[in-house]
């Protein structure tokens, strides 16, 4: 049986009722107390079951699709040295001309937290044990996140004229550009090391896990990267408007203030930000020295895996439109 677009979307719908009849069902040891918030408990199980869905059918095109997933590797293979180069070229230039350097990838993190400190310490004091650690915890997913997407979102149309010259695949510029963002966080990484020392804040050996949440961040990022950089090449206001978004959904994530202090509903709507899941995790194995369960993982792996294969998908379904709006 070919599998078209048009079956591939009704099988994907009907997955994702399938998905979500069968994880309304999972064990309370396994998703909490679903008394304590069903509405939130629902609007995961439906985000869970999307993700769940997107997933199945992005290993169902590589099944019917092996020919072009076989041309994609061996065309990445072919341009895998430009891909180090321009990583090597974005985090280069970031810091070109600077007296410091490579240094303010540990200064830019230690200075904003200061300064937020300083705001906001007095007020979170009571509520938040250690609060320049909990700040810089979440600080450093969150910029992580909105970084990369931002460099990658004009990262196409900052390379329309070598696109025009010569074949390169095009999703290697919003990939070098995550992957740049990443090579900057994990040098932030060593002041976040330097600010536990400093606060006298306890070590737990759940820290050497953080790679995991920084991965589904990456994941994650890696995929709205490749559906902003796709939609900037139609529509170039998306530039300003993404700004706006971001700090929305700056104060929609829990990074300065803790998450119990907020009502239910507004809780609830926090709870369906992915950012929120990332930031949790992340303390909870640097902070709380817990390992998040089976659910959070899965909640986690949903929204990084539909966030890129819709990316993949939409990139993909465009690319050979880019040269009409160059």
């Amino acid at each position: 049986m070919t599998l078209t677009k048009h079956r591939l979307a009704l099988l994907t719908i009907a997955m994702t009722v399938i998905y979500f009849a069968l994880f309304m069902f999972l064990p309370e040891s396994v998703v909490g107390n679903r008394a304590e918030s069903l509405l939130l408990y629902i609007s995961k199980v439906m985000f869970l079951g999307m993700g769940a869905s997107v997933t199945t059918a992005s290993t169902l095109i590589l099944i019917y699709k092996k020919e072009f997933i076989k041309w994609q590797m061996e065309s990445f293979r072919r341009f895998k040295y430009l891909l180090r180069l321009l990583v090597k070229r974005d985090f280069v230039s970031r810091y070109r001309k600077s007296m410091l350097g490579v240094l303010w990838s540990l200064l830019n993190p230690l200075l904003t937290m200061l300064v937020i400190t300083m705001v906001f310490s007095y007020i979170f004091n009571r509520a938040i044990d250690n609060f320049p650690v909990y700040l810089l915890s979440g600080q450093l997913i969150f910029h992580f996140y909105t970084e990369s997407t931002t460099r990658a979102m004009n990262s196409v149309i900052g390379h329309q004229a070598i696109i025009r010259k010569v074949y390169i695949p095009k999703y290697i510029f919003p990939l070098s550009s995550v992957l740049s963002s990443l090579v900057n966080v994990l040098f932030s990484l060593i002041a976040f090391v330097l600010v536990f020392i400093v606060t006298r804040a306890p070590f737990h050996w759940t820290i050497l896990l953080v790679p995991i949440p920084m991965l589904y961040t990456f994941v994650f990022s890696l995929g709205v990267a490749m559906i902003l950089s796709s939609l900037a090449v139609f529509f170039r206001d998306l530039t300003y408007l993404y700004g706006i978004f971001t700090t929305l959904l700056m104060y929609l994530t829990p990074l300065f203030y803790p998450a119990e202090i907020l009502p239910r509903r507004v809780l609830t709507l926090i709870g369906l930000n992915p950012m929120y899941h990332f930031v949790d995790y992340f303390r909870s194995l640097a902070l709380r020295g817990v390992v998040p369960g089976l659910w959070a993982n899965m909640v986690c792996f949903a929204f990084s895996m539909a966030a890129l294969c819709c990316g993949v998908y939409v990139f993909m379904a465009n690319q050979d439109r880019y040269y009409l709006y160059f």
